[in-house]
């Protein structure tokens, strides 16, 4: 059976990526159309290493300089599992001694998680908060310091899984060592920080 033949070059913009994602959904195992552009699509193929590592093949047929030609084979038929990072060296690798914030993002677009790795400072803070509509699991990968809840103090350390329950209140300190700490939950936008309503 011959490839599918996908001509994107009069497409829109905008249009063009979830026209080729949707086709490459529709594929069996083993199946492949032939995309034809008027450009090396070279942020798509980015984009399928990203979303698709290991599940798809891209073999040129034609190279320009008017008309481009790649092959695309479906090769697994749902998204493999994978390892994202090294959360401990992300934690104490080669970031530079003042980095804080969000040193790593989950960053495949078609999730249905969040997950951030979290760096405070020694001696910082996540202000008290009421934290938003959704459950999150919070691994201590690094550092230390207190999560305080509205009737105890959390010590935390290396190894430590807490259950952030939704709407919980809560304050995180970073301890001397500074703190790094996993995120996880379900997927969300506009996820927002409330503040803790004062009694």
């Amino acid at each position: 059976m011959p490839d599918l033949l996908l001509d994107v070059r009069a497409v829109r913009k905008p249009d063009k990526h979830p026209q080729i994602f949707e086709q490459f959904n529709a594929l069996a195992v083993g199946e492949s159309f032939v995309l034809i552009n008027n450009h090396d699509p070279k942020h798509l193929r980015e984009e399928f290493a990203t979303d698709h590592p290991g599940e798809f093949s891209w073999q040129y047929l034609q190279r320009g300089p008017e008309r481009w030609e790649m092959r695309i084979t479906r090769l697994a038929s749902t998204p493999l599992p994978r390892i994202l990072c090294d959360t401990h060296e992300t934690a104490i690798g080669q970031l530079g001694p003042d980095a804080s914030g969000a040193i790593w993002k989950l960053q495949v677009s078609r999730r249905q998680l969040d997950a951030n790795i979290i760096r405070l400072e020694p001696g910082s803070r996540i202000e008290a908060h009421a934290g938003a509509d959704l459950d999150v699991l919070l691994h201590i990968v690094h550092g230390n310091g207190l999560l305080l809840t509205e009737v105890s103090t959390l010590a935390l350390r290396p190894g430590g899984l807490l259950w952030l329950p939704r709407l919980s209140r809560r304050e995180i300190r970073a301890g001397e060592q500074g703190l790094t700490y996993l995120t996880v939950h379900s997927r969300r936008s506009g996820l927002t920080i409330q503040q803790a309503q004062r009694s």
